[in-house]
């Protein structure tokens, strides 16, 4: 009798008793696939471990496709996702997390380099599906869909399509060309993207188009306001403004010193831009601490950098000619900030706004049936359904953290649920299986190398202009770096547990086809188990029934 691979509900007090045989076999292996935690922190729902593995056997192409079958930007995101894959990484707790960033931007580039695209739908299922903005969200939405075989318009109220990937994030972090770049790719598959075309009506627009479904994926544009008493207006502006001006190629003039109020990663991009801009003073004034602030560690640490001052506890209360007042703050027995009452000055010529964004969803508001809380739509949080039948909205229209991988992984949801929607499928999600940890694996099998640091530019350079700052890795680094990888929870054919097992009770299948379990000779004595160096064996119970 010869064993199935499969997998299983992990038992693992059956490991208790591993190197003991019974008369009467009272357990066996078998072979598993567990879910590594870098597949599972990642928001676009990447399986990462896979596109490493191809790049560690060569197929780079193969590897940039099977990672964009769930995300069409490896080039983008291989420069603005804030990579919560890294964080959970095994390897982390054993030398340093495989640098998964920096090879999914190698694979981007590459792409981009070589031209490769997307290949184009195998059928058409004669549905339509309206999108409302091409920011990362609605853009991933319409790749999905199509991929579907659905037909796809995006309607987008800018010149351009890429949303705050566009307007948001400066050059320095995205150049245009890799975003164009990566944006063609999906009108070359049939995506069709009408700028310049805001919705007024929806339900008019969905009636008149003859959509079948919508996907609502407008970004937070709009700055909150705080009213903050000043004798000259014109020296304060919103940080959206003032990133979306740059970004299209203007350059304001902001005099040369610049507080920047708010601790987002919107604040950070500001600051930046203004020393870029030529501010020789640009301080941030936040009214929490540091360990309060909401903006990534990577994005404040690299704002320091580059000379930006951290004014923490402080917070605006008017503005007069050349300089602010600002009050001290403290925080109280729960850690929220409280005034003093005691203030000092602050000099400045221009003041940026950073306090948070809204979406943009007043256009809504005359759909019956769609509930908000302030700005956000309210939707089920599985289905990204709202409370209209067919409509669907998710990115920054939605309750959720507002990042670039989360609006691409909020956009390959919907497309699924709105595909399942239309073909009337009410089957439930398959089960999660079993995350990994270190714990449970054998990393005497991995030997301890550094991580490939990306090369980044001077202060210097950076503060010249606004050209890229972090340099790519090269064939060789990407390679080193994929081959780091544990394959965490996944046999990837060491022959650890054929040349371990004491009765030749394993069958090795060829190359990508793993082993298999002769039971006949198996006789339950976990070395297989015992031995292999990711976990991708299980003891199970034997069933004499």
């Amino acid at each position: 009798m010869v064993s199935e691979p499969r997998d299983i509900t992990v038992l693992p007090d059956l490991s208790t008793t591993a190197g003991r045989v019974a008369p009467v076999r009272t357990r066996k292996p078998i072979y598993l696939d567990m879910l590594p935690p870098c597949n599972a922190g990642c928001p676009a729902g990447e399986n990462i471990q896979e596109w490493l593995r191809l790049i560690k056997i060569g197929q780079h192409e193969s590897a940039w496709r099977q990672l964009t079958t769930d995300n069409p930007f490896p080039a983008i995101h291989g420069r603005v996702c804030y990579h919560p894959c890294e964080t959970a990484c095994n390897r982390g707790d054993l030398d340093s997390s495989v640098s998964i960033r920096s090879v999914e931007r190698y694979l981007g580039d590459l792409a981009i380099e070589r031209g490769w695209k997307f290949h184009a739908p195998r059928r058409s299922s004669g549905r339509r599906v309206l999108v409302v903005g091409a920011g990362p969200s609605g853009l991933s939405a319409a790749y999905h869909l199509r991929r579907l075989g659905h037909d796809v318009e995006i309607h987008d109220a800018s010149d351009t399509p890429g949303g705050m990937m566009r307007y948001g994030i400066p050059e320095y972090r995205l150049p245009r060309h890799v975003l164009d770049a990566e944006i063609a790719r999906l009108v070359d598959m049939g995506v069709v993207i009408r700028t310049n075309s805001p919705i007024k009506d929806l339900l008019e627009t969905q009636r008149e188009g003859r959509f079948d479904a919508v996907f609502v994926a407008i970004g937070a544009h709009l700055s909150k306001r705080v009213e903050i008493p000043s004798a000259d207006a014109s020296r304060m502006v919103d940080a959206v403004t003032f990133l979306r001006d740059v970004a299209s190629g203007e350059r304001p003039v902001i005099g040369r010193r610049v507080a920047v109020y708010g601790g987002g990663n919107t604040a950070m991009d500001a600051a930046r831009v203004a020393r870029r801009l030529g501010a020789e003073e640009s301080v941030i004034v936040y009214r929490r601490t540091s360990d309060q602030m909401p903006a990534h560690a990577e994005e404040r640490e690299s704002a320091e950098r580059e000379g930006v001052k951290m004014n923490w506890l402080r917070t605006i209360t008017s503005m007069d000619q050349g300089d602010l007042t600002v009050e001290i703050m403290e925080l109280d027995e729960q850690g929220r900030a409280r005034g003093t009452g005691r203030f000092e000055k602050l000099a400045a010529d221009t003041v940026i706004l950073a306090i948070g964004q809204e979406a943009d969803t007043g256009f809504l508001h005359t759909v019956p049936g769609m509930r908000f809380v302030d700005d956000v739509v309210q939707v089920d949080p599985d289905s990204l359904m709202t409370d209209v039948p067919g409509i669907f909205a998710g990115g920054d229209a939605v309750p959720s953290e507002r990042t670039v991988t989360v609006g691409v992984g909020h956009g390959k949801k919907a497309a699924k649920r709105i595909d399942k929607w239309l073909n009337l499928d009410a089957s439930p999600p398959l089960p999660q299986k079993p995350i990994v940890t270190l714990e449970q694996m054998n990393v005497w099998y991995f030997g301890g190398h550094d991580r490939k640091e990306q090369i980044e530019s001077s202060v210097e350079e950076r503060l010249e202009g606004f050209g890229e700052i972090v340099a790519g890795l090269t064939t060789e680094e990407a390679e080193f770096e994929a081959r780091r990888c544990l394959s965490c929870g996944n046999c990837f054919e060491c022959d650890g547990c054929f040349g371990a097992c004491p009765e030749d009770a394993i069958i090795k299948l060829g190359p990508g086809n793993r082993y298999r379990f002769d039971y006949e000779r198996c006789t339950g004595c976990a070395t297989c188990y015992e031995q292999c160096p990711v976990h991708a064996i299980e003891m199970i119970p034997e069933d004499h029934r």
